[in-house]
């Protein structure tokens, strides 16, 4: 194999990306390309440092489809996908990474190789909000590594209280006669390698030029906190510099706007809103005697009557329910909040409503059963019918069903599982 014929190639590739989408190019020139040994580099890789190939598999790949795996791996850096798993399952978040990039990508009118993740349903979404949606193609391995936030052996803990799946094993082109193992092929292969790097006049145990042999090590978390930073100024540069060019637009431009505003988590933002509501009036109440006669407004604590509907409908499992009521109750020890739980499908649950005084635990009832469509109507149908009007109703949900028409006089915050959008009230991403 020629190894300069490679880089060539590669640098060939990076020059079209910085000439015809400069956001991308910028940040391809970010990443210094490295060699990779075959043994533990499939196709290609990224420690957020550097972009790491097979030379292999790149020259298997036609110009585009290079572009698209260099501007793949730079994509990850720049949305910080290595700082930003958290607790999540690594195998399941490296999935719902590559989801998010890949149609991005081929929106912005890149060409992705054989075997990249691509589904219509996640267009537009952000890793976290595609991560909750993907248990059911658990199955699925990403085209290419992420080795900044790399674990061990299968069976070794990620640190978010699950395993790490096998190390990921690429379709191959296998031969069908008998007896044809994978370890043939792999010495085939081998075998092949070899002969190339002799007849380029090195010798068999020589790598080729550039090319690293052991796996690079995962970030430390310094190190994840200092890469973040760096990557977020070269995103925020990158993008003024497409724009002055008046080559960047659309769902990329969208999506790194996103990205680079602060984000809060939804459960500091649910807080925030109810610990303001709990402190909205002024007390006059005459001071005792030993406080002295003057009378000074003071903000009081008042009790909330808060409405908490919950989408039981076949969408959401009950997993995800005892989650978001948990996080409820959390919420609830911290003021004097009364709760009305309200679940609903298509229509209100048998029992409902369930009312929870200040002092009681916010739980999910045993008897609750759902599974059916999904209408928010009866919710609201209900409150107006007891004449109620509460400070908050919030909404679990996943905003796929039927809306009522007219918002209500009250407060209504929609906690939203997915990408669905809400007609009115506000609309606060579950990630």
């Amino acid at each position: 194999m020629d190894a300069d014929k490679i880089e060539t190639k590669l640098a060939a590739a990076r020059t079209r990306l910085i000439l015809d989408k400069p956001f991308l190019g910028a940040l391809v020139l970010r990443l210094p390309l490295k060699a990779a040994n075959s043994s533990w580099c499939k196709t290609t890789a990224t420690d957020a440092r550097h972009f790491y190939y097979n030379p292999e598999y790149i020259e298997q790949l036609t110009p585009r489809q290079t572009q698209f795996m260099l501007a793949h791996e730079a994509l990850h850096c720049a949305l910080i996908h290595f700082a930003r798993r958290g607790h999540r399952i690594k195998h399941r978040w490296d999935l719902a990474c590559d989801f998010a990039i890949n149609p991005l990508l081929i929106e912005d009118g890149l060409t992705p190789p054989p075997d990249s993740l691509w589904m219509d349903q996640y267009k537009g979404m952000t890793a976290e909000e595609i991560y909750p949606l993907i248990e059911e193609h658990e199955e699925m391995e990403t085209l290419d590594q992420h080795l900044y936030d790399q674990g061990g052996e299968s069976g070794e803990q990620d640190g978010s209280g699950g395993s790490l799946p096998p190390p990921k094993q690429h379709r191959e082109h296998k031969s069908e006669q008998p007896g044809d193992s994978q370890k043939q092929l792999d010495e085939n292969r081998q075998g092949g390698k070899d002969a190339d790097k002799q007849q380029a006049g090195g010798s068999v145990d020589d790598p080729f030029p550039g090319e690293t042999s052991d796996t690079p090590p995962p970030l430390t978390p310094d190190e994840k906190e200092t890469l973040g930073v760096q990557w977020r100024q070269r995103t925020a540069g990158a993008a003024q510099q497409a724009m002055q060019a008046g080559k960047f637009g659309g769902a990329m431009a969208r999506m790194v706007e996103h990205h680079l505003q602060p984000q809060l988590p939804w459960r500091m933002v649910l807080s925030r809103f109810l610990s303001s509501l709990a402190k909205d009036d002024f007390s006059y109440m005459r001071p005792s005697r030993r406080e002295g006669d003057a009378i000074y407004p003071s903000l009081r604590s008042a009790q909330l009557d808060v409405v908490v509907a919950v989408d039981t409908s076949g969408s959401i499992r009950r997993e995800e329910i005892s989650q978001f009521i948990a996080e409820i109750d959390a919420i609830k020890g911290q003021i004097r909040a009364r709760i009305t739980l309200l679940p609903c499908d298509a229509a209100l649950a048998e029992g409902a409503p369930w009312l929870y005084e200040p002092w009681e635990d916010f739980k999910l009832p045993e008897t609750i059963k759902g599974g059916g469509g999904t209408d928010f109507q009866p919710v609201f149908e209900w409150v107006d019918k007891m004449d109620m009007r509460p400070q908050l109703l919030l909404y679990f949900t996943d905003a796929d069903g039927k809306f009522p028409q007219q918002p209500p006089d009250y407060a209504v915050i929609w906690l939203v599982k997915g990408k669905n959008k809400t007609p009115w009230g506000e609309r606060v991403q579950l990630n």
